[in-house]
């Protein structure tokens, strides 16, 4: 039988551990793109050609409203915003803390360079007093994010 118990998963941004994280899935991280591409042509020839955009991610995070982390990250958005130029791109990690059962444990981890924030983030007002109100949610996209399981 096989165990998997996940838990105290960390998540950097410029070194930084944000800690005020909020419901549900609070980080996700997507790669968009493939990292192949195939095209078959006559008699059943193909050609395969490896995809360097299939490297980049985007990374959804859920924050607290007005917390201190939504502070740290809306700052850097202004810096970026401010000089896009001058912007010192963002790096990060992403620590999945898995466990056998038995004492041990396995972390794996993305290492992400490259970053910049992808849009704004959005707000809302609901008068029935939905808790998504009370949530900040960025995204970010790195140039590259290579895992290792450690």
């Amino acid at each position: 039988m096989i165990v998997a118990l996940t838990g105290k998963d960390t998540i950097k941004i410029n070194g930084r551990i944000l800690n005020q994280l909020a419901d549900g899935d609070c980080a996700v991280l997507t790669f968009p793109n493939d990292l192949m591409n195939i095209k078959t042509g006559k008699s059943g020839n193909s050609i395969y050609a490896f995809n360097y955009t299939g490297q980049q991610c985007e990374l959804s995070l859920r924050v607290i409203r007005g917390g201190a982390d939504d502070q740290y990250l809306n700052n850097l958005l202004a810096l970026m915003k401010n000089n896009p130029a001058l912007f010192s791109l963002m790096q990060g990690e992403f620590d999945k803390n898995v466990g056998d059962g038995n004492g041990n444990l396995t972390v794996d981890s993305y290492i992400l360079s490259g970053g910049v924030f992808k849009k704004n983030p959005e707000v809302k007002e609901n008068a029935d007093g939905e808790s998504e109100q009370a949530v900040t949610i960025y995204t970010l996209i790195f140039s590259n994010a290579p895992r290792t399981i450690n």
